[in-house]
């Protein structure tokens, strides 16, 4: 496939190119758009064509995950399969912002999008381009990092698309982004894990747990 190139701002993202980013997501295709930490790409979670693009694109494995990014807590608390006291309380207080809660999968959730495993990892962005997305489509997307699996990942639009060509549809180019890395937190057992430690630090997350 031939893949499109449209510079946007990401502070204030055009009409046009939310459309068009749009029009192609509803289609079952896949786009790489900036966020606030990295460059992503972006899909219908509920097309099965889709999902089946984006492990095409990274060249992932299909028994990893797919993480989603949601508008606000209401859409998030509808892909849980159980809204917990420590997914409220984790979301409510550091959403939108770089936490990435995985959670038990709402049943309406492909099981491909959960690797098989029937969990989901989640987040608010505070990405103009993401939330705009969101808007336009109301429902959640697929945003994982825009790389092919093993390689470095993106974070400016000519490298996504020197990596990503003929494997998207079209990359938004907003420059460069250098935001801070997601932490990632495992409620979906009796004791909580961070997997990964990004801006927000271990002790952050205990803290507001222990509240």
């Amino acid at each position: 496939m031939a893949t499109d190139l449209v510079e946007i701002d990401v502070t204030q993202p055009s009409a046009e190119a939310i459309e068009r980013a749009a029009a192609l997501i509803r289609k079952g295709r896949v786009v790489a758009i900036p966020t606030d930490s990295l460059y992503a790409l972006v899909a219908d979670p509920f097309s099965l064509r889709a999902v089946a693009r984006v492990f095409d694109a990274k060249g992932r494995e299909f028994t990893r995950s797919l993480p989603l990014v949601v508008s606000d807590f209401v859409m998030a608390s509808d892909l849980a399969a159980e809204v917990t006291s420590r997914f409220e309380i984790l979301a409510r207080h550091f959403w939108p912002g770089p936490l990435t809660l995985i959670v038990p999968a709402a049943a309406k959730l492909p099981l491909k999008v959960t690797g098989n495993t029937g969990r989901l990892a989640m987040r608010q962005s505070r990405s103009s381009v993401v939330n705009a997305l969101l808007l336009k489509l109301d429902h959640p997307m697929i945003a994982t990092s825009a790389n092919i699996s093993g390689q470095p990942t993106c974070r400016s639009g000519i490298d996504t698309f020197g990596m990503m060509d003929s494997r998207v549809d079209l990359v938004l180019d907003g420059g460069f982004c250098s935001g801070p890395g997601n932490t990632t937190v495992d409620i979906t057992d009796p004791d909580w894990k961070v997997i990964r430690e990004g801006a927000i630090s271990q002790k952050e997350i205990a803290t507001q747990l222990k509240q």
